[in-house]
């Protein structure tokens, strides 16, 4: 049984820290690891020469940034998923790359098995983003300009119907396909329908960031969630 290897491109500028990505994820049989890039233009060039699955990409490097690179590469047609690397839990330059469209964001001390299940999950289309750190970001964030952020988001989610607000909802508390099902009484199939339209709809690239503008607009606390 062979099945085409999850192509992988590693970004940081840090040459010590893609050679042990390299070495953490090259033993993995389903990753091909297809490139590394010292800085996001490098980044941008090689996506478009390798077309990878799934980027790696530091935050903070010199020349363009992981943010600008994120936000560019998201923008692209056939744009990879892009997993946000860094030193701390809560980064608001995470918070503004998941707002750009990256998936998930994995710390750089992660041990190596956790760092190959995120490539999986990201290139099978599953966010790498616990519950709990999706909260601590978002409120990291809020501050001066939470009052603005939360009347864009009610004025980008009316165009949901009830059922899409429970979705959205869920979406935002971390519950996955399963769960959601489980507490709406609705199958999965009917679950990923409805997270199709809510991105559609709303304009957005991932579950991540329906989670994120859930919580702009004030849904999780509507809805009584006490972040526990």
């Amino acid at each position: 049984m062979t099945a085409t290897p999850i192509r992988l491109l590693l970004v940081d500028d840090d040459p010590l820290v893609r050679a042990g990505l390299a070495l953490m994820v090259g033993g993995a049989e389903d990753i091909e690891i297809v490139g590394e890039a010292a800085d996001g233009a490098q980044a941008e060039e090689l996506v478009g020469r390798t077309r990878p699955d799934v980027v790696l990409m530091d935050i903070r490097m010199p020349m363009v940034d992981g943010l600008t690179a994120t936000r560019r590469l998201r923008a692209r047609p056939d744009a990879p998923q892009v997993v946000v690397l860094t030193t701390f839990h809560a980064d608001e330059q995470v918070l503004h790359a998941l707002r750009a469209g990256a998936a998930g964001f994995v710390l750089k001390d992660t041990p190596p098995a956790e760092i190959v299940a995120a490539v999986r999950r990201v290139a099978a289309g599953d966010p790498v983003l616990s519950p709990a750190v999706t909260r601590q970001l978002m409120r990291h964030a809020a501050g001066a300009a939470a009052d603005t952020r939360h009347t864009r988001a009610r004025e980008r989610l009316a165009v949901l119907n009830d059922r899409e607000r429970e979705v959205a909802v869920a979406v935002g508390r971390g519950l996955a396909n399963a769960g959601i099902a489980a507490e709406l009484f609705m199958s999965v199939a009917t679950v990923k329908t409805h997270v199709s339209r809510i991105l559609a709809k709303v304009g957005l690239d991932n579950r991540v960031q329906i989670a994120l503008l859930a919580y702009d607009a004030g849904w999780l606390e509507d809805a009584g969630d006490d972040g526990q």
